[in-house]
């Protein structure tokens, strides 16, 4: 991680503001395809610098671990929904004859609860908190008390810009603010203490495609 330095945080801002600006202005699952290349790209040129150690390795647990966490994260989006005065009711589509729209499986299903969690992932978790956590852990020292002041920034500071870019780019409801944060912050969290990505993205996966999986059925069966 030596040569991930200042430079690459300002690659990590560059391209989650241009990714921001344009897909919201853009729309659409063309605007979510802007802002995936845009999220993509300092990764990449991160990543050609030099990968960091472990992260990209899998064990059979993180299938485990995005399972279980992944589930939970949703019945506790449920939960939350209900809480904040909502009927209970599966979700579903806004349609006339209770068919699924034109288009649902590429936008929703496609771009939503497969591209979407692999490269958020690796941009908020697997390139932001580690860049965070490299810099601060520079700047305080090496010892234990850089470690943690390095992993609680990086987590907290993934975490806010994760909520806040879906809010920006309107692929998040007025209600979803604790759902996300919650998102971001097991997610952090199962990088820092794995060091391992993959635990994170079968996560985020399992969350976005149970969402969607839900408001198929809701739909249907509504």
């Amino acid at each position: 991680m030596r040569r991930w330095n200042w430079d690459v945080l300002g690659w990590v801002l560059v391209g989650l503001g241009a990714g921001v600006l344009a897909g919201a202005w853009i729309g659409g699952i063309l605007g979510s395809i802007v802002l995936w290349v845009a999220l993509l790209v300092p990764v990449l040129l991160a990543y050609r610098r030099g990968v960091p150690r472990g992260l990209l390795r899998f064990r059979f647990v993180d299938v485990l671990y995005g399972v279980v966490l992944g589930g939970m994260l949703r019945v506790i989006q449920g939960w939350l929904a209900v809480a904040s005065g909502g009927s209970g009711a599966l979700p579903s589509y806004p349609t006339l004859n209770g068919a699924l729209p034109d288009g649902w499986w590429v936008q929703d299903l496609v771009g939503g609860a497969l591209i979407a969690p692999v490269i958020e992932e690796f941009f908020f978790r697997g390139l932001l908190l580690v860049v965070i956590f490299t810099l601060v852990r520079r700047f305080v020292g090496a010892g234990r008390a850089g470690i943690s002041l390095g992993a609680f920034v990086g987590i907290v500071a993934s975490a806010a810009l994760f909520v806040g870019t879906h809010y920006l780019t309107g692929t998040a409801s007025s209600g979803a603010a604790v759902s996300l944060t919650l998102v971001g912050l097991v997610c952090g969290l199962l990088v820092v203490f794995t060091g391992r990505i993959w635990a994170a993205v079968l996560v985020h996966l399992v969350y976005n495609g149970t969402g969607v999986l839900l408001t198929v059925a809701g739909t249907l069966l509504g």
